[in-house]
């Protein structure tokens, strides 16, 4: 009986682990699927509205004929402008709490912070960046406003992903680099962010596909409806991808006649993320090669 019982453990194991498998397995292929519907979904109905002219060329018509060339270049320019505004603060705070800060409630706190701040609502950091750096600061609805909107959205995923990518360091790289007299900020500088610098920026390009796709913190920062201009200063007000998308499909008088458009526009702005985030994908290889410990 003992030795069936024994016999019996192992099958039973094996039941378990295959089941196990079968469960990832079916969530994979759950989640794939589930992304490739929407992509294709999106792709289907869009693909007929790309073209030449769709890209390069203004809106005109009430916006069911023409292009979107000022939403794409809004678009950049907010991404580029959050991405300006995230990175230094996010490199200098993750490089503090990684490496100089000691553990304690004050460190505790600021953890507790960034991880509750990259849980907030986009619209609220919209309200926030309207109330503080529209009105208050009197920069108006602008790319200025907007891009420091979208830099503090964003700022809590670099923090997180570059932290990480320090911590990541080998422990060993900082002990070699004092124990051949370096200072400490000499080990940080020359031994420690190169080596964490893949995984930072990675955190920074993916946090910048982010702040490319939202849509609240730049209606009430930054957005305008129609334009037929490039901006030409920072205290311009830019169209963008996300918000002419809305426009079209909530505050035109002809929504159905927009409809390519609405998914044409759709098509670029995913086709944007998710270029953005191969970006992250080919940055993070390339630095990393060659780097193995």
């Amino acid at each position: 009986m003992l030795a069936a019982r024994r016999g019996f453990e192992p099958r039973r194991r094996r039941r378990r682990e295959f089941t196990a498998l079968l469960f990832i397995r079916l969530t994979g292929a759950f989640t794939a699927g589930v992304m490739a519907l929407v992509v294709g979904f999106i792709a289907f109905n869009g693909a007929g509205a790309i073209s030449v002219p769709f890209l390069t060329e203004y809106p005109r018509d009430a916006m069911t004929a023409g292009g979107i060339l000022p939403a794409i270049e809004g678009t950049l320019i907010l991404a580029l402008g959050a991405l300006l505004t995230a990175v230094p603060l996010g490199f200098g705070a993750a490089v503090y709490l990684a490496e100089y800060a000691r553990p304690g409630p004050l460190v505790s706190v600021i953890r507790l912070g960034v991880l509750n701040l990259s849980g907030v609502p986009s619209v609220v950091f919209g309200l926030f960046g309207l109330a503080l750096f529209v009105k208050t600061f009197g920069f108006g609805r602008s790319i200025l406003a907007g891009s420091l909107t979208l830099g503090l959205l964003i700022l809590p995923t670099v923090v997180a992903a570059s932290e990480e990518a320090l911590r990541q360091t080998p422990q060993s790289f900082r002990e070699a680099a004092l124990a051949l007299g370096a200072s400490r900020w000499q080990a940080i500088r020359q031994v420690v962010l190169p080596a964490a610098l893949p995984g930072m920026l990675t955190g920074a390009i993916l946090a910048l596909g982010r702040a490319a796709g939202e849509t609240a913190p730049i209606v009430f920062t930054a957005s305008c409806a129609y334009t037929l201009a490039s901006p030409g200063s920072v205290f311009q007000e830019v169209m963008a991808l996300s918000t002419h998308i809305l426009n079209l499909a909530t505050n035109g008088t002809r929504i159905e006649e927009t409809l390519p458009q609405q998914f044409g526009t759709a098509l670029v702005l995913l086709a944007l993320v998710l270029g953005l985030s191969l970006c992250a994908i080919i940055v993070r290889a390339k630095l990393r090669k060659g780097r193995r410990w």
